[in-house]
């Protein structure tokens, strides 16, 4: 496989004060311990990726910038590495463009595989709850 497929660029971060604001006032959620997932189908459909998506991981819960960054940059990896395989192919199968916002809810700092694998349950997650938006 290309190295272009596990790229995370920035056009697949959610930046946006206007997509932003759209997401958390509209968007449904979902919680898959340690994350609370929100999601949006995009009002914008011609984004040059089908899934933007931002991480957020509170102050208020891990005071280091050290910790909070970790968790940011093990749950940007997993998300990199995982898109791919489980994300895009539902994305593309239903013609949508989606918001996700990725909030870590957790109390304490776990390892790569126990993020990768709840992860992975959210990806799965997201994909039920699109095909039962698509039926409806």
């Amino acid at each position: 496989m290309s190295s272009k497929i596990y790229s995370f660029k920035k056009e697949e971060r959610l930046c946006s004060k206007k997509f932003l604001t759209e997401l958390f006032d509209n968007g449904s959620s979902f919680l898959v311990y340690p994350y609370r997932v929100v999601w949006l189908v995009s009002p914008d459909q011609n984004q040059s990726f089908a899934i933007q998506v931002v991480v957020s991981v509170p102050k208020k819960r891990f005071k280091s910038a050290v910790d909070r960054n970790l968790i940011k940059r093990r749950t940007r990896e997993i998300y990199r590495l995982g898109k791919e395989i489980l994300l895009y192919p539902a994305l593309n199968l239903h013609q949508k463009n989606i918001l996700l916002g990725l909030s870590y809810v957790g109390k304490e700092i776990h390892d790569f595989d126990f993020l990768q694998q709840k992860l992975n349950n959210i990806f799965k997650t997201l994909i039920s709850k699109l095909q039962e938006n698509a039926v409806v």
